[in-house]
Parts: structure tokens; sequence; C-alpha cells
């Protein structure tokens, strides 16, 4: 095995070992490891300029094309022949386990219409405005006491367990009528399930264990219905036949995986951006007002969900002139198009008063989350509250010691200690 460096930056390896699906084609490696903690791999400004649609090898040894410039990753993902069925020959898969898992338990995300459609109309009714403006007090009281909790440990403190995921998995269960005795529980399974190393046995397991808890409180709601979704769910789908109990585990397990991960990846990055970016905290302190715009451009900037936009073209399509053919895998880097300057000139820059498109971190189209309100709520609430209440916070050490997540379909945070005097 040999290796060289190709013009745009990227590590080429060959020649690979040949599988099922397995390309011999040299090529660049794929993902990038990130340069900055803060912002997509350098490596995609050069690929933007110079090979905008690139043709790569991913972990599991098939090629793919990565997609870099905004006009085409918004193209990509409002076009219906661009697939999320992940049983799909060449679905471009990140992990060797992912695809396997998935093919067994069929997660809605990762499905097309019309399976996709009849999933997401069972959700998208709970995370309208209204229904987020609703549940602002009971977060704001939420986030509150855990930041009194915060108050209580010994310093230094890890924020990610003992805020970030605690927030999030806080959050999510309540709106679900979840228990949340156990956040760990949750983080592990995402940490398992969402690795790139994960096996499909281990991805498996954790995901079998939250499916196990899922049924049992899916069971319990049906015969004592309480004020959450999984009460409204089971006691108005199930009887109906919308959905069979065991989808319907499925697809609370993927909206409560989903609807933490990001979001606690957000809150982490998010403070630590503003921990060393003292002018903008000064900014939304002096003016608390700007948070809703200051939490949009951190989703934009920092982009933690880079590479989830994974498809199968179904018939041929042409992005900034070069032709993928039906049946290739392609990958619409959201980080790449959030920086690209065609669509937001000076593109790391958090800019309050940005105007132009909308970003693309809660993806676009049918797919695009239907959380994105919700989560823009939670981070919010979750970052004013932290430097509010406690606005002497501080990094222990420097950007060095923080533990990052650079194995993991979203980028973040795994270990980041803080401390404040006092």
């Amino acid at each position: 095995m040999h290796s060289w460096q190709c013009g745009n930056g990227l590590e080429m390896r060959g020649p690979a070992v040949l599988r099922w699906g397995v390309t011999s084609e040299v090529l660049p490696d794929f993902p990038i490891r990130r340069d900055e903690p803060f912002f997509p791999p350098a490596a995609y400004d050069r690929i933007r300029a110079q090979t905008p649609v690139l043709r790569v090898r991913l972990p599991t040894g098939r090629p793919a094309w990565v997609l870099t410039r905004y006009a085409d990753v918004r193209a990509l993902l409002a076009d219906p022949a661009a697939s999320s069925d992940i049983r799909r020959p060449n679905f471009p898969a990140m992990g060797a386990g992912e695809q396997e898992a998935g093919i067994r338990t069929r997660p809605f995300i990762r499905t097309d219409p019309p399976r996709h459609t009849r999933f997401r109309k069972l959700f998208v009714g709970e995370f309208t405005p209204r229904r987020v403006q609703a549940l602002r007090p009971t977060v704001e009281k939420l986030v509150d006491g855990l930041v009194d909790d915060l108050h209580s440990l010994g310093r230094p403190v890890d924020l990610v367990p003992h805020y970030a995921n605690a927030v999030t998995t806080t959050v999510v269960c309540a709106l679900l009528g979840v228990p949340a005795d156990d956040v760990e529980f949750f983080r592990d399974v995402t940490r398992v399930s969402g690795s790139r190393l994960s096996t499909s046995e281990q991805v498996g397991a954790a995901l079998g264990q939250l499916f196990s808890l899922l049924g049992g409180l899916v069971e319990a709601k049906r015969r004592t219905p309480g004020d959450d979704l999984v009460s409204r769910l089971a006691g108005e789908h199930l009887p109906a036949g919308t959905v069979t109990e065991q989808e319907l585990v499925s697809a609370l397990a993927m909206t409560i995986i989903a609807g933490r991960e990001t979001t606690t990846s957000m809150i982490t990055l998010g403070a630590l951006y503003l921990l060393e970016h003292a002018a903008l905290r000064a900014e939304l302190e002096r003016r608390p007002d700007r948070w809703p715009a200051a939490v949009d451009e951190l989703l934009r900037v920092l982009s933690v969900g880079d590479s989830l936009a994974l498809r199968v073209l179904t018939e041929q399509r042409t992005f900034s002139g070069t032709t993928i053919g039906a049946g290739e895998g392609v990958i619409g880097l959201l980080g790449a198009a959030n920086h690209d300057p065609d669509a937001f000139p000076r593109p790391r820059e958090i800019d309050l008063d940005r105007a132009g498109p909308a970003h693309l971190s809660f993806g676009h189209g049918g797919h695009s989350c239907f959380g994105a309100t919700l989560a823009r709520m939670e981070i919010g609430v979750a970052l004013e509250s932290l430097f509010r209440r406690i606005p002497e916070l501080s990094l222990v050490g420097g950007i060095a010691d923080v533990d990052f997540k650079h194995e993991s379909a979203t980028f973040g945070v795994e270990e980041m200690r803080v401390s404040w005097p006092g």
C-alpha cells in the first residue's frame, strides 16, 4: 500500500483490496479530518474551487461522489431522484456496520416515499412552531435546573455529560414521555450507533437495548396513556393500523437519536466557540435578543452534521458540469455548502445581520429535519442560560485539551472541562 497527496490536498491510497461493491480505482479517501474544530476541513475550499464534484473512496472501500457547492447540495436534497433508501447497493454508508444495521432496522430517515412520508407525518405535527413555543417554558425550567446541578458539582466539570447531554436527553425524553433516569444510556447508544468504527453487531446491540426500552414503554402507554408523544402515537396510530408496534418503536428510536445527538454537539461546540470569542459573548450579553441570529449562524459555521446527507441517484444527474450515473452514491456535504462563499460571503464569520439563503444544517426538501424549530430553541435556551447564569465560565486548559469526536457521524466534543470562580 502506498499513499500520496492529490492536488486538492486529499490523501490517495492504492490499490484497494477488492470486495463486493468495493472499488479498485485510486481515489482520495473520505471523510476528511477537520483542521480546526470550528470549521469544516480546509480541503473543502480547494475541492470546491478545483473539483467541486469529486469521486472519493469511503471507509467501507466503496466509491461515492461528494458535492461541495451550495447550489449543488441544495439541488441534490430537493431531487426526488436522490434516494435515501439504505438498502440500495451503493448507498454511501460511512461506517462498516451502518448499512447492515440499517437494512435490518429500516430507520425511516433512510427510506423514500411513500414509507418515509408515512412516518414523517406521525411526527411533523408535534414540532410545529406553535407547539415548540408552548414547550419553551418547560425547556427553560429543565435547563435552569441543570445549571443549578452544575453549581452543586465540584469544579472543574465536564460540560458534555453534566450539561449538554443532560439537556438534550432530558428534553427529548420529556417530550416523548420516556424515562430519563439514566441520561448516559442514551449517550452510549448514540456513541456506538453513530461511530464509523462500530461493527454491525455493535450497532445492532446498542439499538436493540434502546428498542427494548421503547417497546416496554409503548406497551405501558397503551395501558395507561399520559400527556406525551408516545401516548398519542400509540393511542391513535396502533389501533388504526397506521404503523405496527415494531415500526413505531423504530421510529421513536431514530427520533431520539437524531433529536439529541446533533443538538448535544451544537451545545458543547457552541459553548466552546463562545468561550473562545469574547466579543460575540459580550454582544449577546448586551443584546440577548440576538440569540436566535447567533444560534442560526453557529449552526451554519460549525456544521456538525456535515456528511449526514447520504443519497443514491435513481436517474442520471449533472452537477457543476459533472454527470453522475444512476445507481451511484452521492454525499451532499452540508458543511462545504454552508461555507460556500458564493452563498455566504466571509463564510467563517459569525454575522448576526447576515442575509441571503438559508443554511443547510437541517437539510432541505422532503428529508429536512422536522425538529429544526425545537433544536434551534433548545440550543438557544441552553447556551443563553449557561452564560447568563455562569458569566465567568472558562475553559480548563486550552482547546488542545478538549477531546473531539472525529470518528462520529456528527462532529462534536467527547470531553470538555470547564470551571468558574467561587
